[in-house]
């Protein structure tokens, strides 16, 4: 089992950036492939960025391409979103989560199996 708890929201303008990190603790950080979602109110959980175990293999939901880079480091146990060109409709909470099938990168959250709690985004016009 593994402990997820993300920091780094806040509000912003459009056009500014920000960097989300998640904090990882229990098992073994690298035994997961991990992700990034995020959910605006009224609106389902949706898939923002993913990463397989070593980091080597990433992919983007379509509305953040170009403009996201999540990042891990196995060795502090972190995993990092950093976001630029961010618009208002990037404005959700951001949710870190850990896949217990390292090798491969879903871009469903029913294929997650642990979740932190989320950190707000709030991108103004």
């Amino acid at each position: 089992q593994v402990q997820l708890v993300e920091s780094g929201g806040g509000l912003v303008q459009a056009g500014g950036s920000l960097t989300l990190s998640c904090a990882a603790s229990g098992r073994s950080f690298s035994s997961y492939a991990m992700g990034w979602f995020r959910q605006a109110p009224g609106k389902e959980r949706e898939f923002v960025a993913g990463v397989n175990w070593s980091g080597g293999n990433a992919r983007y939901a379509d509305a953040v391409a170009g403009r996201f880079t999540i990042s891990r480091d196995n060795a502090k146990n972190t995993l990092n979103l950093q976001m630029n060109s961010l618009k208002p409709e990037d404005t959700a909470v951001y949710y870190c989560a850990a896949d217990r099938s390292p090798w491969s990168i879903s871009y469903s959250y029913t294929s997650f199996d642990y979740w932190g709690q989320g950190t707000q985004v709030t991108v103004s016009s």
